[in-house]
């Protein structure tokens, strides 16, 4: 859809590479030096694992310890890419579909960055600002605050999002899920709270 916010918009481009062959011990260090959440791994150019901090976490509750322990045995594999020019309502699907939070970023089959949950959040939280997306229709007066996420999913509001479209002679396309940007889980039923959209269960806190 002409206009849609692409993986390669948000993305991470810079990422750390490190090999099958080193230690846990070694990922972890260029973790916290580089400030990052998660390493990709390499044999030659081609990304086939990524370790995060929650396999760093597993690894050290088994009491094993990362100096010891080769990356080969703790990434998460094989990597689920996604292309940079797809859309990132599209990338947030398969995150959900897949069940993961981070997608690696491909051109051309070229690894050129990483997609994060935390990168789609964001941009979930910049573009829920738009104020077409934020403006509420005539006749909802005294209700909760309409929205709509750009990144797909329906907004429960005093109306439905479907309304929203219909009264303004606008047309909008959604996804069936989005992101909660206080927990950060995918859900079909989000809420416009104070210009965030929210989960059933984080409303309910």
């Amino acid at each position: 859809m002409e206009g849609e916010v692409t993986v390669r918009d948000v993305m991470t481009r810079d990422y750390v590479g490190v090999s099958e062959s080193d230690t846990v011990l070694g990922a972890v260090r260029l973790m916290d030096e580089d400030d990052i959440g998660c390493v990709v791994v390499l044999r030659g150019s081609d990304p086939v694992g990524i370790v995060t901090e929650s396999d760093v976490l597993s690894l050290v509750a088994d009491e094993r310890d990362p100096a010891d322990v080769e990356v080969s045995s703790v990434m998460s594999e094989p990597v689920v890419s996604v292309d940079a020019d797809r859309g990132l309502s599209d990338a947030a699907a398969t995150m959900s579909r897949e069940d993961i939070r981070r997608l690696a970023v491909t051109n051309d089959e070229e690894l050129v960055g990483v997609l994060s949950e935390r990168d789609v959040i964001s941009a979930s939280a910049s573009l829920a600002g738009v104020p077409q997306l934020r403006e509420e229709p005539p006749g909802n007066l005294g209700g909760e605050p309409m929205g709509g996420n750009p990144l797909g999913g329906e907004t429960v509001g005093a109306e439905s999002v479907g309304s929203v479209a219909e009264d303004e002679g606008d047309h909008y396309e959604y996804s069936d899920r989005s992101i909660c940007e206080t927990c950060g889980t995918l859900s079909r039923e989000l809420t416009n709270v104070n210009g965030q959209l929210i989960c059933t269960d984080c409303r309910e806190v």
